[in-house]
């Protein structure tokens, strides 16, 4: 087993600053300017490196791309950031505040071997490269949507084990509360997602003005920070695999597809409202520049849970935007949901004591839930990162039953109706801890952010298998949490 992750790119990227890729191909880094709008010939002769194109992110932000071959001469590659820094303190006008990598994260869905290679048989027999489909028209939500038991309940074994169903005597959601789910979109035609999905009042569909003037043209349904444009949809190929086969619409499902409208399935937060966000590209990859303006975006409109089944490895660069936008986020009392990372060729590892630990799910903000995987015997995932100080609790992240593109649902990843891997990873259980916060908001609408992270980790259930692998020792357990 392997996961999807961040560390073959990164090999990729150092091969490329190694001057071992072609010359076209770029690096990029972001720089907070003193001045607005830095040009590129400004930023070069700051940096001592030919900058070939500049672009605004948020606030003094700015993405720059630089030819890979222009990097030469600059030292070992991960000093590359250190070096141009440095002569920019040295030689600058003070144009440049800071710099950093724009690292590439990647989606969290743990892939074995042997579903690659029955993809590669397939895609020897199919057309290897079949169009995406991309951004349809938005549908109108149903207003009056079919009442009755929603088809797929019983295979979604996760509802039982997390204690939903009976939490749903409780509280079903509230659609004030808005969950964002930062992935590779979403089908927001789906028939189970529709009716929950949030739509931005404050925004004319289709007039080509920011009506609202939160800097996104005809937002209505969210934002495409990949693609930069209004339509986040959950992009597929029929071979695709490592990148994206309805990662966002699967975890989107999880959290809150419409329950007891006799269709599919039903998320954790059946009534809530979930906010889809693309920034992850259709093969699973997605820049720290994406992510900062998409969580910034979601905070800014008004979600007060982030689910995010995506990560990277920590490694020598720093990661001070990320960061920022997750300290944003305390600030506006939002909790945020990470995955705890799927470890490497399928064998999960400490995030507390090894070298490279996943993040962002290891970083020590309070706002933070990390989350493992377990699967239907209550067992943590082979693939499950863990960590007794780092990671939280654990929740369903094996052969996990939710909504995927096109109307339908699954638990097994298809290719052309042929089972190819299981929908497994701690991207699974992600959605499940963010549905339930989503819950708890609902229920508990004065409670701040750490107030609801804390009802989650006091409640949860123990388990022998997270005993000394994370900080509560157990796994979610939402009608607990909702007492």
């Amino acid at each position: 087993m392997r996961n999807v992750w961040c560390r073959s790119l990164l090999a990729t990227v150092l091969a490329a600053m190694a001057g071992t890729a072609a010359a076209a191909e770029r690096n990029e880094w972001l720089v907070r300017s003193t001045v607005e709008n830095p040009t590129a010939r400004e930023l070069s002769a700051e940096l001592g490196v030919e900058v070939a194109s500049v672009q605004h992110v948020t606030d003094n932000l700015y993405k720059i791309s630089v030819d890979a071959q222009a990097l030469h001469g600059f030292g070992p590659q991960l000093n590359v950031t250190k070096a141009l820094r440095a002569h920019a303190e040295r030689e600058g006008s003070g144009l440049v505040q800071s710099l950093q990598k724009n690292h590439v994260y990647k989606l969290q869905l743990n892939v074995d071997e042997a579903a690659r290679a029955r993809v590669a048989r397939l895609a020897s027999v199919f057309p290897p490269a079949l169009k995406a489909t991309d951004n349809p028209p938005v549908q109108a939500p149903t207003t009056t949507p079919a009442r009755g038991p929603d088809p797929k309940l019983s295979a979604q074994w996760g509802l039982d084990n997390t204690k939903a169903k009976a939490a749903w005597n409780t509280q079903r959601g509230d659609k004030n509360v808005v969950v964002a789910v930062i992935d590779t979109g979403v089908d927001y035609n789906h028939e189970d997602l529709r009716a929950n999905l949030w739509h931005n009042a404050k925004e004319i569909p289709g007039n080509g003005v920011d009506d609202d003037g939160n800097g996104f043209v005809d937002d209505v349904i969210g934002w495409d920070f990949a693609d930069k444009d209004a339509l986040p949809f959950d992009k597929t190929t029929d071979l695709r695999i490592d990148g994206n086969p309805g990662h966002g619409t699967h975890c989107s499902g999880v959290v809150g597809a419409v329950g007891n409208n006799a269709l599919g399935t039903s998320g954790i937060a059946p009534n809530i409202s979930v906010m889809g966000l693309r920034f992850l590209t259709d093969k699973g990859e997605g820049t720290t520049a994406d992510a900062v303006v998409a969580i910034n975006y979601a905070v800014a409109n008004g979600a007060k849970v982030l689910s995010n089944s995506w990560g990277g490895e920590k490694d020598d660069e720093d990661d001070t935007e990320l960061r920022a936008a997750i300290k944003n986020a305390a600030a506006h009392d939002v909790l945020m949901i990470f995955a705890a990372g799927n470890g490497r060729n399928g064998i999960g590892y400490d995030n507390d004591t090894d070298a490279a630990p996943g993040v962002p799910a290891s970083y020590d903000d309070d706002n933070i839930v990390s989350v493992a995987a377990i699967d239907v015997n209550n067992g943590l995932g082979a693939f499950s990162n863990w960590g007794k100080t780092s990671v939280d609790l654990g929740a369903p992240g094996v052969k996990i039953m939710s909504t995927v593109p096109g109307n339908q649902y699954e638990d097994m990843i298809t290719i052309f109706g042929l089972p190819i891997a299981e929908w497994s990873g701690t991207s699974m259980a992600t959605p499940y801890v963010a549905g339930a916060a989503g819950l708890l908001r609902s229920q508990f609408p004065d409670e701040t952010a750490l107030q609801i992270k804390d009802r989650l980790l006091r409640t949860a259930s123990p388990l022998a298998a997270l005993k000394g692998k994370t900080v509560t020792g157990g796994a979610l357990d939402i009608e607990a949490a909702l007492k």
